[in-house]
């Protein structure tokens, strides 16, 4: 009789090991870039967003993340206002959501004590 072949399948486990933050991306204030927690999810790459100026915002997922990230209600994001649109009372105003931070990094953020106060998940006002 011929002996069957054992395949292996899937990868190996081994234990977890954290991934080591080296760089974390900053908000570029010069160019109006700020912090932003998602709040809503519109589809359409449409999202809901509360910013760190205390203005909720309209943002729309940037073409070169929109397939490769996910990003879900609650997440921390660095959002980019859009200074072209004309500001319309009654409407909120819109912006592009340029990065997502992972948990790693948000931990990192946290115990250096650089996420503003504003965006705490608990105390976001609707």
């Amino acid at each position: 009789m011929a002996k069957k072949k054992q395949v292996k399948r899937g990868k190996a486990r081994g234990p977890y090991i954290p991934p080591v933050i080296t760089r974390v991306k900053w908000p570029n204030t010069r160019i109006g870039e700020m912090f932003a927690r998602v709040v809503d999810i519109y589809g359409s790459e449409r999202m809901g967003v509360f910013c760190q100026d205390g203005n909720h915002r309209i943002g729309r997922i940037r073409g070169k993340i929109k397939k490769r990230v996910w990003i879900r209600k609650g997440d921390l994001v660095v959002i980019s206002p859009w200074d072209w649109e004309t500001k319309v009372e009654g409407k909120l105003g819109k912006c592009e959501i340029t990065w997502r931070y992972t948990n790693a990094e948000i931990s990192w953020l946290d115990r250096n004590r650089r996420i503003p106060e504003i965006l705490d998940i608990n105390n976001i006002p609707f």
